[in-house]
């Protein structure tokens, strides 16, 4: 949200209060308090009708700063906050002198000069990693009819230095690099081809050594050096602003710290990482169709390791009633123990709506399960499904209803579910818990996917417990795993799921799948076979479409040769895929990796967002062209291309010519897989 008009204008209907300077500073317990007025205090007088910001530094553990900037104290406070982490016994370093006053967190600082012009400095290592510079942190009011109706902002501004870069804020499908970028932390389901994301993360990161986290599940709107070219802004809603500075100084650590404040993900089970085939999701079939396919697979010995169900498992018209749609499936026990008996995993697709055609809607409206409206009614649309409601998961008794539901399905044979949508979330609904219901709109994917989470953990187990999820905001990272969205079947489209994917993790995610081959329209096999490679060698990989059939061979022969190849290879690498997935989930390290990620200090790996880390050991270069050629660059050293043995030179750029049973997969130097 932009509030200036240039560099000295502040847009029309907008009154803005900025923090001019430091009147006093105090220690409270283990916190630095700063008292900044709009204004110099030059005598008693400036003291009247004056607006005060009350900015407040504290540390949840070390090398960690919170910064909280507040106006009025006393204003309501509904919102729903993310469960963080903090390290009870560290205690940061306050020291205050006639001149200047400092927090100290570990190898982190923040000072601010007093009665001096505002200019709190933050240092890791004793450099200066960014600033508060002239009219940075402000309190902004924009006007509306009558004397009360006016919106209150607070903002902040960090700055940029020469040559700095942005990464991160969740799963973003333009250019990887943020600078210049305007972005709204705000859940859609806009598919992956626009500036809307399904996974919205209010956490940032920048090549200089620190990362950021703005601590709010609303709409947190950032400007990367766009009002200002050399700062970024971010404010949200209301009385208070919260966020955390995070030191690294290299990229890994500061995705270990943000995780660590955070949230780190489960381990998944090791059958996770197989092969999972789908239904698809418009198209017809039937226990004789889901047969066939699995048949098939094990005839051309391509192993399978998860089936998946879409939504046509349930009736149309039903969606969610948790029942399989008799006509289709007159014996679904049977058909899952049938399945499982070939050592197949089984995955159903469910979403947090219930229709009103389903008979759970009048279980729901009874119990009082659902999102209301003002007025006492039930939040209902007919966009997706006919009259559908909500479930409310801030009500205890429907989470436990809901899963309820779930836990049926698990009995009957059910391993995991598709927790799919949960970005289409009223902001003026009602919730049980009376809470802010535009923070809730992001909130809500956080929990909804905790839910069926912990009841998946509760049957199966710690360690077997997995979700193919699409939605997610700060701290969904603990629920693994996460997919792409709905995708074109297009080369650009395959290239903007990577950059998503790179993106979601830079931001903490740390296991991420997507549809082989797109999801809306039908892939050429070119691109079929190209992304068959690239989603074999992603964390996950999952054959699914949407009014087609993804099974190799209904694109070509030579695409199930080359599901096959890359599937064995995933398998041949499982050991060291299992290590990357202990080390994201124990460090929250990821496994995609973008290369600035790995080598922060190169240069040429700033931008590059066509190629990538598996682990840290493993580059990929997935082919995004028909004709068969990929440029990619390779740092220096001498490295192994995995498939051959061949021996290449590093530190330099390559183009090359693969077929379909080879892509550019090269083993980093000095790493033995």
């Amino acid at each position: 949200m932009k509030f200036t008009n240039g560099y000295w204008l502040i847009k029309e209907g907008l009154e803005a209060h900025f923090a001019a300077c430091v009147y006093e500073a105090q220690q409270q317990g283990n916190d630095l308090v700063l008292y900044a007025p709009e204004k110099h205090i030059n005598h008693r007088g400036d003291t009247l009708n004056a607006q005060l910001l009350t900015i407040r530094y504290s540390s949840p553990m070390a090398d960690i700063i919170k910064v909280r900037v507040s106006h009025f104290e006393g204003a309501a406070d509904n919102r729903p906050r993310f469960p963080l982490e903090s390290d009870q016994s560290f205690k940061p370093v306050v020291n205050i002198t006639e001149k200047e006053a400092s927090l100290e967190s570990g190898k982190l600082s923040v000072t601010a000069g007093i009665k001096q012009n505002w200019n709190p400095v933050f240092k890791g290592g004793g450099k200066t990693l960014t600033k508060n510079l002239f009219r940075s942190t402000g309190y902004m009011l924009k006007k509306g009819r009558g004397p009360y109706k006016q919106q209150a902002f607070i903002k902040d501004e960090l700055s940029l230095s020469v040559g700095e870069l942005v990464y991160g804020l969740g799963e973003r499908f333009g250019p990887l690099v943020k600078n210049g970028q305007s972005v709204d932390i705000w859940n859609a389901d806009g598919g992956t081809a626009s500036e809307q994301a399904y996974k919205n993360i209010p956490f940032y990161m920048t090549n200089k050594g620190y990362g950021v986290f703005i601590n709010d599940p609303g709409n947190v709107s950032l400007e990367i050096g766009t009002e200002k070219t050399a700062r970024v802004q971010f404010c949200v809603s209301g009385e208070y602003l919260e966020y955390f500075l995070i030191y690294g100084p290299d990229p890994k650590t500061i995705l270990e710290r943000y995780t660590a404040l955070t949230g780190r993900p489960a381990m998944p089970p090791a059958w996770s990482f197989g092969l999972w085939l789908s239904t698809s999701f418009t198209t017809s079939y039937d226990e004789k169709t889901v047969m066939s396919f699995i048949d098939e697979m094990e005839k051309r010995k391509i192993p399978l390791s998860v089936f998946h169900f879409d939504c046509f498992w349930m009736k149309g018209f039903n969606w969610c009633d948790f029942t399989w749609d008799s006509e289709t499936f007159p014996d679904p026990k049977g058909m899952l123990s049938r399945i499982k008996a070939k050592g197949i995993k089984i995955s159903v697709w469910i979403n947090p709506y219930i229709a009103q055609r389903s008979a759970l809607f009048e279980e729901g409206k009874k119990g009082g399960y659902f999102l209301m409206r003002a007025g006492g009614s039930i939040y209902q649309t007919d966009q997706w499904q006919a009259g559908m409601a909500i479930v409310d998961f801030t009500n205890p008794a429907a989470v436990k209803w809901f899963t309820d539901k779930l836990e049926k399905l698990l009995d009957m044979g059910v391993d995991c579910f598709k927790t799919d949508f949960g970005e289409r979330i009223p902001e003026d609904a009602v919730y049980f818990d009376g809470g802010d219901p535009e923070r809730h709109h992001n909130f809500y994917s956080y929990i909804y996917n905790k839910a069926v989470f912990e009841l998946l953990e509760k049957k199966r187990g710690k360690g077997e417990a997995v979700l193919f999820a699409r939605s997610a905001t700060a701290g969904v990272q603990k629920f693994p795993l996460h997919w792409g969205g709905d995708c074109e079947s297009t080369f650009e489209a395959m290239a903007e799921t990577l950059r998503g994917g790179l993106s979601l993790s830079l931001s903490g995610f740390g296991f991420w799948s997507h549809d082989i081959g797109g999801f809306e329209g039908i892939p050429n096999a070119a691109l079929f076979k190209r992304w068959l490679a690239f989603g074999l060698l992603s964390s996950h990989s999952r054959l699914h479409g949407s009014h087609s059939y993804r099974v190799p061979w209904s694109v070509d022969e030579e695409s199930a040769d080359v599901c096959r190849f890359f599937t064995e290879l995933k398998t041949k690498l499982m050991p060291y895929i299992l290590k990357s997935a202990k080390e994201a989930h124990e460090k929250g390290v990821p496994m995609l990796r973008a290369m600035f990620l790995e080598f922060p200090d190169d240069p040429a790996c700033a931008y590059l967002d066509r190629q990538y880390m598996l682990g840290g050991d493993l580059l990929v270069a997935p082919v995004f062209s028909e004709d068969n050629n990929v440029t990619y660059y390779l740092p220096e050293g001498e490295w192994k291309q995995y498939i051959t043995g061949e021996k290449i030179k590093g530190g330099r750029w390559i183009t090359e010519n693969h077929g379909f049973l080879s892509m550019p997969v090269l083993v980093r130097p000095g790493a033995a897989l």
